[in-house]
Parts: structure tokens; C-alpha cells; sequence
């Protein structure tokens, strides 16, 4: 029998080794079975299958549509957010940084600047123009509007373009969040799908409130509060009908209804939100009219935070920064400051006022001793050359304002409190943002003398112990001597503690670290004071030869006017979240560092150098007579100069000098000359406008004055020459009276002379 070319080819068994082949069995024509196998296909009776067979194709097509629709929603929806990321939207927002008294001083943020307001600040005239231009169904529909978009096809469809939109409110916001702008419908199949789950997620008063405050109202201006006020200078909730509709009509192209460069075009799109308004039943017909008459005003530059003082600000960034890292910038933090804005301003108007002129006059000089030559480059070969360069102003102005600026520092503190009341870091933050107050070291010179005298004093010295003003000689760390001269010169023989503070007597403030007390113990209560810096225990440490921190140096006298408790420099009081909600509240960190008593003689030597000493022209000058102490600083090569003072309520001082030590004041450039004249008109202007009660020092229990004898320190009788009110510790008050000059006769012929304190 032959067989077919099937089976010569099955007895091979493989094809190439890899298929195995079988026979081929023709299948039967039996209607039954056939029937059978056709309904193991479909599921179905085939009378069934030939009965509908019109519904098969439809079937199938949604079918496929469906599994397919669902496979791209699957691919497209791997790149949208997860719904943890939907349920914690958090926008970057300004975090801001505001005085005591209410005043933004600065604002920190990212590239947007955004200013979180809640919905219920925001005008119903807003909300009502948004809906009405935006979305008009958006508190009716789930994300999508199915009409809408139904609508926006057929019009397309008539057009032959894409002519009208069908975006909702919802839409946008999940575009602006976490999509890109592009066109293509896969990105807006995204946009539908992230809507509608954000629908699921939020209430529509917080997607309307997220939508506000999220989008981009050009120049910066990044949610509606930031746009308020970049365009009309207020709150949003203060902003008019008219200004609230151009505010929602810039939202669909920024650049183009910007106000600045397309301003006509910015009023049609206000007008077409206000036309929107009417339509929807928000406006009349007569209100309409009107308001679309009317002119678009907006503030040609905004308001610009950051100009009241901006070293403070940035000291304040960056302790935050330290301590919350980079979400100060997004996070929307209100950070309340100890800053007082009206205090700070007096203080910056005396700097501008006094440090021009003061500058000139030291400008001169360096001209005149031709030290500005070592600035130059190339340096001038002749005496025409060098008088060619000085007729150019521009030029000498440019040459000394890069290398001889005259800096200055400054700082005022509240001494119950520590609050950090003005501070000036440098002439300008534009040009130097090295702030001087915080972070230059600087010898004190005489202004450190305090914290040495207070040592003696806290040790049982009295202000009447009497040292030699004579000429001394101090062994150096380094092996040299110096031998230091007081400011006029001048020598003299026994010198009361008080005498040498009020005149600032170099050569008795060094007897006194070799007579009564030794270094080691100044640089003890230096560190209670709160210095932070190097302080070595040399004789030297008598006249302030160590640099300190002018915030640190001013924290010292606040000390005295604080009757001995020092309480730590106190910058940021209250950090609170975008919602008002507390996060930190910092209390001041107080500590005694002297006794009350101590504190109060100190403070009643101290006021005799404001009253009668190397500090009187606070009075005599500036007429600055409250209750007040304070204490001149000058370096002996005339490199710092200071004044530090102090009064029951505040502490204030000043520093001016150059960041190039190497650079000297000039001869005579005292602290008294070059410090004080802004000390005192600064104190002037605080009590002055600021209207504070008049307040004096009290005088503790554990202090009495005594009339003493200058000769024989006891109490004085009617016979004595030379009579002091003095101040002592209670227990050691002198309790016997002078014997020398007990006699009524003993002098009869001399006139009595009284020292007052």
C-alpha cells in the first residue's frame, strides 16, 4: 500500500532535530461532533452564536477597548503620584521673619515665593471670580467634566482646530503639582486620572484653597497672596472686586497680561473675568459697567523686605538654618524675632547720619600721609602722577571705598530679657555681608576695663581703694616689654578704683592686676560675663588686649544694668508653622553672674564716666540725661574705637574701626569722638519717641553711701578737708569715724573740699 508524502516524512520521527511531526488525521464531518467542538469555543449553543451574531463584533470591540484602556492607564499611570504623595501636598512656602513689633523684615524662600493664606482670609469676590472664569461646574462635577469637555470637542470638531478648552480647576492644580505643561494626550489622560484623585482626596474648599495658593501669577509671584502683594502692595484679603479679576485673569498666561509690559492687554482679560462674573449673577449689569471702566492700579516696585535690617536677618537664617535645615525656605515658618523695628531704625539713621562725614575725615588724612599709595596698582612713579589721581574724585572714592571703608558695628539688648533689640553688622550688607556684631573679634581696649574692676570689686575692694598712677612696665607673652602710657599721658600719685575708671587711667587699671587682683581671676569672671574668645592672663588683660565679639561685649554691660544676672543673647522668641501653630517658643536663659551689690557699685561707677568722665558729652553734647552708665574704648595704636552703656531698659553699644586692623583710625580718634556721637543721639532717639517711663537704678539692701574722710577712709567729721560720698558693701562700710581730723581747730584756716559719687 503507498503511503502519503505525511507519513514517509512521520517515519523520519524530527524536522532538524527539533519538531516532532505526527500523522494527519482529516477531521470528521460528523454534525454533531462538529456542533460540540464549535460550542467548547464559544461557550454557546450555536443556534445561539447565529441567532445574536450581530451583537459579537460590538462585544468584542468594547471588550478590547476596555482591556486596552486599561493597559495604558496601567502604563500611563506609573509615572503619576501614589496616593500617600495626594494626601500630603505641601507646596514650597515663604517662610518669613518678623520683628517684635509686627514688621516683616525678611522673607526666605525658594525660587517661588509663595505666601500661604488660608480660604477663609480670601475675599468671596475672589472665589466667585475664579469659578466663574475657571470652572463654573467645579463644585458639580468629580475631576472631569464630562460636559464640558463633550462640548469642547464639538466645537473643535466645527473649527477644524483646537479652539476652546475643557480643563477643570482640579486639572490644573494636579498639572501644576506634579505634571508638565506638555500637549500631548497622554500627558492629559495623566491630568484626568491625578484630577480625579485628588477629587477623591480633598473637599472642594481645599482643593480651591490649594488651587489659590499654588499657581504661577507671573513676576515671581507664586500663590495669591504673594501676587496681592507684588501688584497692589496688600493682603488679599483687602484686594477690590476689580483687582481680585485681574489677579484670577492673569493666571492663564502670566507673561502676556502682565500689567508691566502688556497693560492694555492686561485690563481686556480683567474685564473678561468681570464679564464672566456678571453672567454667573456675582456682578450687575451697572456694577459691571463701572468696574470695567476703571484703571488697572498696581505698585510699580513691590514692597521689599529685607531693607530693615538685613545683617540681623541673615544672623536669624542662619541659626534657623542650623537647626531646621532647608525647609525654612519651603516651609512656610512665621519666625518672630526679638527686633524691634522702630528701635533698629533709630539705630541705622544715626550710622548714616554720623559715619559719612567721620569717613572723609579719615580719608583725608590717609590722603595726606600718603598711605593710599600701597593701594595702588601699578603705584605712581611721580608727584604729577599722584596729584592727577587725587583731582579725580570719582577715582579716589572708588580706590578708598575698596580698601579703607570705615566699618561699624552696633548691637542693642534688652538686659531683662536678652532680646537682641537692633543690630548693625557692617555699612552695607550689598557690599559686606561679614557681620561685624556676630562674628568680627576685636580689642576692646578701655571698654574691657569694667570687667576688671568688677573682679576687685566682687572681691571686697571698695570704689575709694586708692593704687599709684604711676608709669609700670608689662612683661609680654612673648618676652617683650611694654610700657603702657595713660590716654593724655599724664601721671599722678594715689588714684582712687573710681577716679581711674572715670578717667580712664591705663597705668591704674595695670596696678590693679598686680596689686590686688591677679589675671587669672579677670579671665574667670570674663567667662561668667559670657565671652566666648581668648582671653589670657597676662597684666596686659588690664587694658582690653584681647579681641572680643562686640554682641558678647555689649551682653557684658547689659550684666550691670541687670543687677548682676546675665541672661543670653536672645535673637528668635517664637517659630510657628504655615497654619499659626506653635513649634518652638524660646525662654531667656538666665543666670547670676555677680552679685546684686556688686552690680549696683559698678553701675554707680560706671555712671560717673557718663556724668563727669571720658563719656560727659553724653550729656554736655547730646543732652542725653537719663540715668545712665557707660564706659569709653579706645586700642592704644587707635585701630577700635567704642563706647558701651547702658540704662535700666537697654543696652547699647557701638564699634567703629577697619577690617584691616592694619589700617589706624587716625591720632585722637578716641571712642569718645569716634563711638559716642552716635551712642548718645541713638539712646536720645529711643527714650524720645519711644516714650519710655523714667526709670533709675535701685539701690539694694546690702549698699550704703558714707561720707568718708579722702586721707584716713573713715567717716568723715565736719573737721575733715577733703570729704567723699562714697559707696560700700553694707558689712564692709567703715563704722569709725576720722580721729585725725576730730579737732574743730586742727585745720582751721582750710577750706573744705567734698568729692560727690
Amino acid at each position: 500500500m503507498r503511503r502519503s508524502g505525511w507519513e514517509n516524512l512521520h517515519q523520519h520521527r524530527r524536522l532538524d532535530g527539533i519538531f516532532h511531526l505526527r500523522p494527519f488525521r482529516r477531521r470528521s464531518s460528523d454534525p454533531e461532533k462538529m456542533e460540540h467542538r464549535r460550542n467548547l469555543v464559544t461557550g454557546a449553543p450555536m443556534g445561539i452564536i447565529k441567532k445574536h451574531r450581530w451583537l459579537v463584533f460590538p462585544v468584542v470591540t468594547v471588550a478590547v477597548m476596555i482591556l486596552g484602556g486599561g493597559i495604558i492607564i496601567t502604563i500611563l499611570g506609573r509615572g503619576l503620584p501614589r496616593l500617600t504623595t495626594l494626601e500630603s501636598i505641601e507646596p514650597p512656602v515663604v517662610s518669613k521673619i518678623v520683628s517684635r513689633d509686627g514688621v516683616v523684615l525678611d522673607e526666605l524662600h525658594s525660587y517661588e515665593k509663595r505666601i500661604w493664606v488660608p480660604i477663609e482670609r480670601m475675599p468671596q469676590h475672589l472665589i466667585q471670580a475664579v469659578i466663574a472664569t475657571e470652572d463654573r461646574r467645579f463644585f458639580d462635577h468629580w475631576g472631569l467634566d464630562i460636559r464640558r469637555i463633550v462640548k469642547a470637542a464639538m466645537v473643535d470638531i466645527a473649527a477644524g482646530y483646537k479652539k476652546q478648552g475643557a480643563g477643570t480647576i482640579t486639572g490644573q492644580l494636579a498639572r501644576d503639582i506634579f505634571l508638565t505643561k506638555s500637549k500631548k494626550w497622554s500627558r492629559k489622560i495623566q491630568e484626568a486620572i491625578t484630577a480625579v484623585q485628588i477629587e477623591r482626596t480633598y473637599s472642594k474648599t481645599e482643593i480651591l484653597e490649594m488651587y489659590l495658593n499654588q499657581m504661577f501669577y507671573g513676576h515671581r509671584a507664586y500663590g495669591i497672596q504673594s501676587a496681592a502683594q507684588r501688584y497692589f502692595g496688600k493682603n488679599v484679603d483687602h484686594v477690590t472686586v476689580e483687582e481680585a479679576a485681574f489677579l484670577i485673569g492673569v493666571l492663564q498666561l502670566p507673561a502676556m497680561y502682565s500689567p508691566y509690559r502688556h497693560p492694555e492687554q492686561a485690563v481686556r482679560r480683567r474685564n473678561v473675568v468681570l464679564y464672566s462674573m456678571m453672567v454667573c449673577g456675582h456682578l450687575t449689569q451697572a456694577e459691571y459697567d463701572s468696574l470695567r471702566n476703571l484703571p488697572l492700579d498696581v505698585i510699580e516696585t513691590p514692597n521689599a523686605p529685607g531693607a530693615i535690617a538685613p545683617y540681623f536677618c541673615d544672623f536669624v537664617r542662619q541659626e534657623m538654618e542650623k537647626k531646621y535645615g532647608i525647609g525654612i525656605y519651603t516651609d512656610g515658618l512665621t519666625i518672630r524675632t526679638s527686633l524691634d523695628s522702630r528701635i533698629q531704625a533709630f539705630a541705622d539713621s544715626v550710622v548714616r547720619k554720623h559715619m559719612p562725614g567721620l569717613e572723609r575725615q579719615i580719608w583725608n588724612r590717609l590722603i595726606r600721609n600718603r598711605s593710599f599709595l600701597d593701594w595702588m596698582d601699578p603705584r605712581p612713579d611721580s608727584e604729577e602722577e599722584i596729584h592727577a589721581f587725587l583731582t579725580n574724585q570719582d577715582r579716589v572714592d572708588s580706590l578708598f571705598r575698596k580698601n579703607a571703608t570705615v566699618q561699624v558695628a552696633m548691637v542693642a539688648i534688652e538686659p531683662a530679657t536678652g532680646h537682641i533689640l537692633a543690630l548693625i553688622g557692617g555699612r552695607d550688607f550689598t557690599q559686606s555681608s561679614f557681620n561685624r556684631a556676630v562674628q568680627a573679634v576685636r580689642q576692646p581696649g578701655s571698654a574691657f576695663k569694667p570687667i576688671v574692676y568688677t573682679a576687685a570689686i566682687d572681691n571686697g575692694f571698695a570704689p575709694s581703694t586708692e593704687l599709684m598712677n604711676t608709669n609700670v612696665t608689662l612683661f609680654m607673652p612673648d618676652g617683650t616689654r611694654w610700657t603702657p602710657q595713660n590716654y593724655d599721658l599724664s601721671v599722678g600719685g594715689l588714684t582712687t578704683l573710681r577716679e581711674g575708671l572715670r578717667l580712664s587711667l591705663n597705668l591704674v587699671s595695670v596696678h590693679l592686676v598686680q596689686e590686688l587682683i591677679k589675671p587669672s581671676l579677670v579671665v574667670s569672671y570674663a567667662k561668667r560675663f559670657g565671652f566666648t574668645t581668648q582671653i589670657n592672663p597676662y597684666d596686659a588683660i588690664a587694658l582690653g588686649a584681647d579681641g572680643v565679639i562686640p554682641l558678647e561685649l555689649t551682653s557684658a554691660f547689659s550684666v550691670f544694668a541687670n543687677r548682676g544676672v546675665r541672661v543670653e543673647p536672645l535673637a528668635v522668641t517664637r517659630v510657628e508653622d504655615k497654619d499659626g501653630k506653635l513649634i518652638e517658643e524660646t525662654a531667656p536663659r538666665r543666670r547670676e553672674v555677680i552679685s546684686e551689690n556688686t552690680a549696683y557699685i559698678m553701675t554707680d561707677i560706671l555712671s560717673t564716666v557718663v556724668s563727669e568722665g571720658t563719656g560727659r558729652s553724653a550729656r554736655s553734647t547730646y543732652n542725653f540725661y537719663r540715668p545712665a552708665g557707660g564706659k569709653t574704648g579706645t586700642t592704644n595704636d587707635f585701630t577700635d574705637a567704642w563706647f558701651q552703656g547702658f540704662t535700666p531698659q537697654i543696652a547699647a553699644g557701638f564699634w567703629v574701626g577697619f577690617d584691616n586692623p592694619a589700617i589706624r583710625l587716625g591720632e585722637r580718634m578716641s571712642g569718645a569722638v569716634v563711638a559716642l556721637p552716635m551712642w548718645a543721639p541713638f539712646m536720645r532717639m529711643v527714650y524720645d519717641s519711644l516714650r519710655w517711663p523714667l526709670a533709675d537704678f535701685a539701690q539694694p539692701q546690702g549698699v550704703v553711701r558714707a561720707r568718708v574722710c579722702a586721707e584716713t577712709k573713715k567717716l568723715a567729721s565736719e573737721s575733715c578737708p577733703k570729704i567723699w560720698d562714697e559707696i560700700f558693701f553694707r558689712e564692709l562700710a567703715p563704722t569709725d569715724k576720722c580721729e585725725l581730723h576730730a579737732s574743730p581747730h586742727t585745720h582751721p584756716a582750710q577750706q573744705q573740699q567734698r568729692s560727690v559719687f
